[in-house]
């Protein structure tokens, strides 16, 4: 009987552990809608669906005059290392993000082993959404940041 139990507990402790970054996703509702950014001509939107049964969907457009439209593709899923950020970009591998440990409201993912970025946040900035990408290149902390509004 012994054995049945332990694989019992066992079963039941990975399955807390996947449900822990299904339970990180759901806390970041509040990034979920539709937001834009407009500088200098340069026309970026990004929408994301609500956690569904522990997971995210987004996609992002970038309208710069003169160029092609820029798309991309987001997930957050649960996966063994944790809460994890995929970027899905034209012409690159997906890239993965793990969600650091952090504070209500924000969301920091993390991949030192990238080149550029090696971190991706999402913070509620009252009503927008603050977005940034950041890292080092050449030993220079590098940056961009979008502060997205609410689309009508």
């Amino acid at each position: 009987m012994r054995p049945i139990l332990a694989a019992l507990a066992a079963v039941a402790l990975a399955s807390a552990a996947h449900a822990a970054p299904a339970d990180d996703i759901a806390k970041l509702g509040w990034m979920a809608g539709s937001w834009i950014h407009e500088k200098d001509g340069v026309v970026t939107r990004e929408a994301w669906l609500p956690p569904l049964g522990g997971v995210m969907a987004g996609a992002g457009q970038t309208n710069t005059p003169g160029r092609r439209p820029f798309v991309s593709h987001y997930k957050i899923t649960p996966e063994p290392a944790g809460a994890t950020f995929t970027a899905i970009l034209p012409g690159q591998p997906p890239t993965a993000f793990v969600l650091l440990p952090g504070k209500d409201g924000e969301a920091v993912f993390e991949n030192k082993a990238h080149d550029f970025p090696q971190r991706v946040i999402f913070r509620r900035c009252g009503g927008a959404l603050c977005a940034r990408i950041e890292g080092e290149i050449k030993g220079k902390l590098e940056f961009e940041a979008w502060r997205y509004q609410r689309l009508k």
